[in-house]
């Protein structure tokens, strides 16, 4: 086996070791997530039962700001940022599927 091929083997055994590795996170994630979302829906409940908002414009300031004190980095911070709009949009939509399930339920 040439030097070249024996290096792009060890190349591409990196390779997989690193998307194992992301692989491994993603798993932890996407669990992490799920139990995010399912507070979210907790959280809706409560909401409704005090009369507040769904959107609560301070509070998800608040997040940011604790999510994006986690890294030094300008670009670690963009990327944060980006992903916890997502994170935070998708949390006030299952928090207004389950205001319109209790809803719907207390019409009963």
């Amino acid at each position: 086996m040439s030097e070249s091929c024996a290096q792009n083997n060890d190349h591409r055994r990196e390779l997989e070791e690193w998307r194992g590795k992301i692989d491994a996170i993603d798993r932890q994630l996407a669990a992490l997530l799920c139990q995010r979302l399912l507070f979210a829906g907790n959280i809706s409940a409560v909401k409704t039962r005090i009369g507040e908002t769904v959107l609560q414009p301070e509070r998800e300031k608040e997040v940011l700001g604790n999510v994006l004190g986690q890294t030094e980095s300008p670009i670690m911070a963009q990327a944060l940022e980006r992903i916890y709009n997502s994170i935070l949009n998708e949390s006030r939509l299952i928090q207004h599927e389950c205001k319109g399930e209790q809803q719907s339920l207390s019409s009963r």
